[in-house]
């Protein structure tokens, strides 16, 4: 997955991930004040569709969107693309510059190879 979301598309995302399938009268419902016209937020879910993070079924003369890249899916894209970009497709690196910082300490990573461990075995 190499498309982006910009932050208006995101926080409609959030609302997908966070409630699942939906019309577009109902993440309007979901959007904090003020509320965007329902021509703007049905432009942006056409974007997404594009981008194919969701998908449209008819339902009689309307449309439901739902969910198609799961969250998890859309950050671990992410990660990945800053990795890739900013620490040279290591995730040694990254890590490393964590420890650095006093971002993550010695239990945190024990914890961390203990779960790549037991996924090995």
């Amino acid at each position: 997955m190499k498309q982006k979301l910009t932050s208006k598309e995101e926080m409609l995302m959030n609302i997908f991930w966070a409630h699942g399938s939906m019309f577009i009268r109902d993440l309007i419902s979901y959007i904090p004040e003020p509320k965007p016209h329902y021509n703007t937020v049905a432009t942006l879910v056409k974007f997404l569709e594009e981008k194919g993070f969701v998908e449209r079924e008819p339902m009689a003369n309307s449309f439901r969107y739902k969910v198609k890249i799961t969250e998890r899916q859309y950050r671990g894209s992410t990660v990945s693309d800053v990795v890739a970009h900013y620490y040279n497709n290591s995730y040694t690196s990254l890590v490393s510059q964590f420890v650095e910082e006093d971002k993550i300490d010695l239990e945190d990573l024990k914890a961390i190879i203990a779960s790549i461990e037991s996924k090995k075995s």
